[in-house]
């Protein structure tokens, strides 16, 4: 792990995501005594601001996204930040950076939340102040490029000035509990290891569905489309944490090496196994929403919906489809995780009238961390008229098993092991690349074929065609 920063330089200090995630994250941090006291927070942007209007700004931004049981510490908190404007296509600031940051510093971490047309230039300014030692690691926000070609680019500019070990690049769901409990599940518990593969697993569904359109990222979602901006990063690595062989420890160099393996593994997508939808006006939650073109203001062939079957090519998953699925102006805002497991090969009740249903775990993400599994039980009577059985729900709420744990942002985790040097839960370079080459192909077939997104109504689940994937295998989307 390394040395602990005592110097955070955060770019891209004014900007949304700083707003509400990284600043709230901080002060929570400092709030709960996880920062050493040392530590001092250096904001930048192009904004002219003093150190005063930065922490006034920043206030603001507690007040209106941390939770109110958690703002304890606003006060102090804001003493640990400076302010420092920077164009990153000059060398002033960075120099001026230089001079904010050095005296007695143990060591430096730096975060980039800007344009990644911006990563070069301000590397390259932060080299020249002498910002890029064996005393400072960086923290990479998405995206990192539109394909593998653009990714490598950005991934030799960092690397020109950081080694590996000190590259840390970000995917915020890694970052959330449930997801790093999937881990936990599967290696803490004797009992899902020995049926974890196609023996016993019929497929594995993940969704993330999201209720909004466009909101301010109208340019860059344009650009980018369902396939880049969800299934490349957070879908994949999901996809990884399912399917990966047990890691010989818990670190950062054991859980990445299974993770590359999987995402190598992957078999090319075929066309018939890919859908891709672009919503119309419609309704989510009761209130009428325009459609993307409308959104947009001109005709566009960018999908807001992708639908894929997925083969992971080794020995545990052999013939197991993984069905993956995301889109905009979905019914509801869910993050799920399917498991599906395979019917019991013989009924001793089948004679009695009575049906059995496969067990079928669900990982829930977001909005709620849950985890559910559902296994058969016989319904209480004397049975006359034959025998009753029925799926029976074993729940286990996070927020309710552990009431007494605070409820972490996501961030959080991340960047306290990005100060403290833990790379367990950030992205490899090799993961990055192994993505985008999966990704790059099936995008190369969407362009081959030249067939338009298929049209879906805001507030229904997708195109038609998106049901009839998984159908056509006898399989439902889990949509209740």
């Amino acid at each position: 792990m390394g040395f602990t920063a005592d110097r955070l330089l955060l770019f891209g200090a004014t900007g949304d995501l700083s707003q509400r995630m990284l600043l709230p994250s901080l002060c929570a941090l400092h709030a709960d005594d996880l920062l050493a006291p040392e530590l001092k927070i250096v904001g930048t942007a192009r904004s002219e601001l003093s150190t005063s209007e930065f922490r006034n700004f920043a206030r603001e931004a507690l007040e209106k996204h941390l939770p109110a049981g958690r703002r304890g510490g606003v006060g102090t908190f804001l003493n640990r930040l400076s302010y420092e404007a920077v164009d990153a296509t000059t060398q002033e600031g960075y120099d001026r950076l230089a001079k904010q940051v050095e005296g007695e510093s143990e060591g430096l971490a730096i975060f980039l939340s800007t344009a990644p047309s911006l990563f070069e230039p301000t590397i390259s300014g932060l080299s020249q102040a002498g910002l890029t030692g064996n005393r400072t690691r960086i923290g990479l926000e998405k995206p990192l490029g539109t394909d593998l070609a653009s990714s490598q680019e950005i991934n030799d500019a960092v690397a020109a000035e950081f080694s590996e070990d000190r590259i840390f690049r970000i995917d915020h769901y890694l970052g959330k509990e449930t997801v790093q409990n999937l881990l936990a599940l599967r290696f803490g518990n004797i009992l899902f290891e020995p049926v974890w593969n196609s023996n016993y697993i019929d497929h594995v569904q993940i969704t993330v569905a999201e209720t909004v359109g466009l909101e301010s990222r109208v340019a860059y979602y344009d650009d980018s489309g369902a396939l880049r901006d969800m299934v490349q990063n957070h879908m994949l690595q999901l996809l990884a944490l399912v399917a990966m062989e047990p890691p010989t420890s818990f670190d950062a160099t054991a859980v990445r090496d299974e993770k590359v393996k999987v995402l190598r593994a992957l078999r090319p997508v075929g066309s018939e196994d890919t859908v891709t939808g672009q919503y119309r006006a419609g309704a989510v939650g009761g209130a009428a929403v325009p459609g993307y073109d409308d959104e947009l203001g001109k005709p566009s062939d960018t999908e807001t919906f992708v639908a894929i079957k997925a083969h992971v090519d080794n020995w545990r998953w052999k013939g197991v489809p993984f069905y993956l699925r995301t889109g905009k102006r979905l019914p509801e805002r869910v993050t799920e995780i399917v498991v599906q497991f395979r019917c019991i090969p013989h009924s001793i009740f089948a004679g009695r009238g009575a049906k059995t249903m496969p067990n079928r775990l669900v990982i829930g993400i977001q909005p709620e961390e849950n985890i559910q599994f559902s296994l058969m039980a016989k319904v209480p009577g004397l049975d006359r008229e034959g025998l009753r059985l029925r799926q029976v729900p074993l729940d286990v709420t996070m927020p309710h098993a552990f009431s007494d744990k605070i409820r972490r942002i996501a961030y959080e985790r991340l960047l306290l092991d990005l100060i403290e040097g833990d790379q367990t839960l950030f992205v490899r370079r090799d993961e990055v690349e192994a993505q985008w080459e999966w990704i790059d192909a099936i995008r190369a077939r969407w362009e081959e074929s030249g067939e338009p997104p298929k049209t879906y109504t805001a507030g229904t689940w997708g195109p038609s065609a998106a049901i009839a994937l998984a159908e056509r295998d006898g399989v439902s989307w889990h949509d209740e």
